[in-house]
């Protein structure tokens, strides 16, 4: 057990989104792609039966994550739908999870339900590197 006053050592958490720079989303719709983006991860893990209900099963990472308030993100861009479905597949094979935002193209997009982005994690920041550390920032 330890002991009173023990300092834990803070764990490197966060959460990576990709996004398509090959759209040319207006600022505003990008901004609002990464906040979809960022929250997805908690209704993709609701666990609950009831439309009213949110009950959501946290790994230990997106509890600390989550919990403790430190959100850290990380926003980084791709080239191409086929860029960023490879990332999702790469993420499946490291043990990833991968939260997809397919925008309905009510505003944009011409009506096209469209992939934009996708938001990796939360998780350490070492596995998430293995899948988007080569990118660069946005």
């Amino acid at each position: 057990m330890k002991g009173e006053g023990a300092v834990m050592e803070p764990r490197n958490i966060k959460q990576v989104i990709a996004v398509r720079k090959d759209l040319g989303m207006r600022k505003g719709k990008l901004a609002a792609q990464v906040a979809h983006a960022s929250m997805k991860f908690i209704t993709d893990n609701n666990v609950s039966e009831h439309s009213n209900v949110l009950r959501v099963e946290l790994s230990s990472d997106e509890a600390d994550w989550l919990l403790n308030g430190t959100f850290t993100k990380v926003v980084v861009g791709v080239d191409s739908e086929d860029e960023l479905e490879d990332l999702v597949l790469k993420a499946a094979a490291n043990d990833v999870q991968a939260h997809k935002i397919v925008d309905a193209g009510r505003t944009e997009f011409h009506g096209v339900p469209t992939l934009t982005c996708v938001a990796f994690g939360p998780d350490e920041s070492e596995v998430l590197d293995r899948v988007t550390g080569h990118l660069k920032l946005l």
